[in-house]
């Protein structure tokens, strides 16, 4: 059993008392302004102040001591939504749709979610996960050591399980705890255009089993808005889904409010992501049901759309967490920080609500908080060290990376 002791760090970390934090309880933080942490085996044993931390470690040799030099200590970022798997980027798309042109006349031309079903189509396997695991590690080098990472590029069976596959490879050779979902329910392939309810039926019948038989997936969501699949599709979908003992998430509200985050209240699923548009009342059927709402202002950011009513949630009691959305159409970033900083300053967000969101929140939201997401004896010791002396550094210092070190289970990966 190796033993580290990290000290002379000022560290911040939300609490997990069993539950995400919401309201009040988002905006705290325990601080330790000359913090210790005790690390056995790539677990967390003990952490508090230095002298605290010290005084129990009369009969316990320390392997290795390691001087934070008084740098900020926080726990690793938990990316709960992303589609890191694909092929190909978008750039050129990203340049119409910066000069206007709206996304149909996009898809027209061939660009749009489509084409990067065409191109997941057309990679192999082996190249499929060299792109993947290219932005996985880019996403570590910004402080993420939990990701969850969907599939939807497939729209079919073949595709989507290859899919899966390269994603849970990404776990497998990267230092990243990943949480693999299915959504192959994302879009409305070309061949089922306007008979979305035959293409249901298929992910239901043919899609769902194979996904369940492969035993990969962890999750599954679905893609609820206008233009794609209905409260109805995905209610049958997500139903579908719970009988073989998957999980639930959902992109809901993004555009329209459908009542996709009302029905992730009715299913009792474990995220409601995006919610640009949700309403008052589905917050509050959010609430009671205990569904964390997943905000990704990024998407948001590149599509030049009001953000998310993060100060609404909260004030409301609504956990909020945050995600990258890491896509090649509406928001191409692996960067947590950057997120980060979108939400203190364009949510209205406090630095420690924001931390609490893409930490311990985050990892409610991917199913992992037994595991990250806090520093509390007994969890995973992964941890970021900042240029900086408060979580605050993450926005203030606007466009950087902020994250000089990443330690994930004791063992420092970048």
């Amino acid at each position: 059993m190796t033993t580290k002791l990290f000290h002379n760090a000022r560290i911040y970390t939300p609490v997990d008392k069993g539950y995400p934090k919401g309201g009040v309880d988002q905006n705290h933080s325990r601080f330790y302004e000359n913090g210790a942490l005790l690390v056995k085996n790539g677990k967390i044993d003990s952490i508090g102040d230095t002298s605290q931390v010290l005084n129990g470690l009369f009969s316990i040799p320390i392997d290795q001591k390691i001087d934070c030099h008084g740098a900020c200590m926080i726990p690793g970022f938990v990316d709960p939504h992303t589609h890191l798997c694909f092929a190909y980027r978008r750039e050129e798309e990203f340049n119409m749709r910066i000069a206007g042109m709206p996304y149909l006349e996009i898809l027209n031309q061939g660009g749009g979610i489509l084409s990067s079903v065409k191109a997941v189509h057309e990679a192999t396997e082996t190249e499929l996960l060299k792109n993947t695991m290219i932005h996985a590690l880019s996403a570590l080098s910004f402080g993420t050591t939990t990701v969850e990472i969907k599939s939807g590029y497939g729209l079919d069976t073949p595709n989507e399980l290859k899919m899966l596959r390269v994603i849970e490879q990404v776990g497998r050779y990267s230092p990243l705890d990943v949480v693999p979902t299915f959504l192959g329910a994302h879009a409305i392939p070309e061949d089922f255009q306007g008979r979305s309810d035959d293409f249901v039926d298929l992910v239901i019948e043919e899609m769902l089993p194979a996904v369940a038989k492969q035993k990969i997936a962890r999750y599954c969501d679905v893609f609820c808005e206008k233009g794609v699949f209905s409260i109805d599709q995905g209610r049958k979908i997500l139903t579908a889904a719970k009988i073989l003992g998957l999980g639930i998430k959902i992109h809901a509200d993004e555009v329209h409010d459908l009542g996709g985050a009302s029905l992730a209240a009715d299913l009792g699923a474990i995220s409601a992501d995006h919610l640009l548009a949700a309403g008052t009342g589905s917050i509050d059927k959010m609430i009671k049901a205990g569904v964390v709402a997943n905000l990704l202002p990024g998407t948001a950011y590149s599509l030049r759309k009001p953000y998310a009513k993060a100060r609404e949630m909260i004030n409301a009691g609504l956990p909020v967490a945050l995600a990258t959305d890491c896509n090649p159409g509406s928001s191409y970033t692996e960067s947590m920080p950057f997120v980060f900083g979108l939400a203190v300053v364009n949510m209205m967000m406090t630095p420690l609500e924001a931390l609490t969101a893409a930490t311990l929140n985050a990892a409610y939201a991917a199913g992992m908080a037994d595991r990250v997401g806090s520093l509390d004896a007994g969890k995973q010791a992964d941890f970021l060290l900042l240029d900086g002396g408060t979580p605050a550094i993450i926005a203030y210092h606007a466009g950087v990376n902020p994250v000089i070190a990443v330690y994930k289970s004791g063992e420092r990966v970048k």
